[in-house]
């Protein structure tokens, strides 16, 4: 009676350990299973994230490239404006300068005419004079 009972004993903890290792199987290979889920899913995770911050430093550097185009864009057209200011003042100097030249030209011009008239007039009133004493 008591070698059936360790008979059974001994089958029962045959059975118990052969339970225990197919269980330890089916434990490891649920493990491993969720290992690579995680493995899968940190991976994900991690390009979803490089991905994101990819893309947030492209953003970033667009903005950045649109405000120093922005930037440029101002300072060309503060230039244009001190360009056409400095060539509106040099256009108007120049053309006081032009209408004082002028101004002057003509005053000497009237001059010069005005010395031929008075020429030709005593010119002429001495004529007229010579005329009178011959007659």
């Amino acid at each position: 009676h008591e070698r059936e009972h360790d008979r059974e004993v001994s089958e029962l903890m045959a059975k118990h350990d052969g339970a225990m290792e197919t269980l330890r199987a089916e434990l490891n290979k649920e493990q491993q299973r969720l290992l690579d889920e995680l493995q899968q899913h940190m991976a994900a995770t991690h390009k979803a994230e490089l991905e994101q911050a990819q893309l947030q430093s492209q953003t970033l550097h667009v903005l950045e490239l649109e405000a120093l185009r922005l930037s440029l864009n101002n300072m060309h057209t503060s230039q244009l404006e001190l360009t056409q200011s400095n060539l509106r003042k040099e256009k108007e100097t120049a053309l006081v300068e032009l209408r004082e030249m002028l101004n002057d030209k003509r005053a000497q011009e009237v001059a010069i005419l005005q010395s031929r008239h008075q020429l030709e007039w005593e010119k002429s009133k001495e004529q007229s004079l010579k005329e009178i004493e011959d007659l």
